[in-house]
């Protein structure tokens, strides 16, 4: 979305509502209804627009949209599927200096047998990447690209 077109789109609402699946069941990222190109020669301020739980702290506060918006966004929502429901008050624990307050058992959905060791390992590499994604400082957080080859490399 971001590395494949210039300028850049930034989606703003990427949240599990806005997520399809195709006959393979491949994501598709849907509703382009709040997306904005970038302007490389523009502040980029915007409205709020987006679903509450995924937006990106410095989104909301000062309004300027950026590419690592939807990064954090992307973050909150691997979360939620791993988990089996929105993280809440979890991404907020995970964004706080001390990150040992959140258990791996936490992060997974209950309702899902403990996997195996090798899928445990893919999985946990993910959460880490998720975690990534959600960092406060949207500086510190990864690029799409990144995140895009990062999941690419998994098994």
């Amino acid at each position: 979305m971001h590395h494949d077109c210039s300028p850049s789109i930034v989606h703003r609402d990427i949240s599990s509502k806005n997520i399809l699946l195709d006959s393979d069941y491949e994501a598709c990222v849907s509703d382009f209804g709040t997306s904005k190109i970038l302007n490389k020669d523009s502040s980029n301020w915007s409205n709020v627009a987006g679903t509450y739980g995924y937006l990106a702290p410095e989104f909301a506060y000062t309004m300027k949209v950026t590419e690592k918006c939807d990064v954090y966004s992307l973050g909150v929502l691997v979360l939620e599927v791993i988990k089996g429901q929105h993280p809440g008050d979890i991404v907020t624990a995970l964004t706080s200096s001390s990150t040992n307050e959140v258990d791996l058992k936490d992060l997974l959905d209950h309702r899902l047998p403990v996997p195996l060791l090798e899928i445990k390992k893919v999985v946990t590499s993910i959460l880490v990447l998720a975690i990534r994604c959600v960092n406060s400082d949207p500086e510190i957080r990864p690029t799409m690209y990144d995140v895009s080859q990062e999941l690419a490399s998994f098994p």
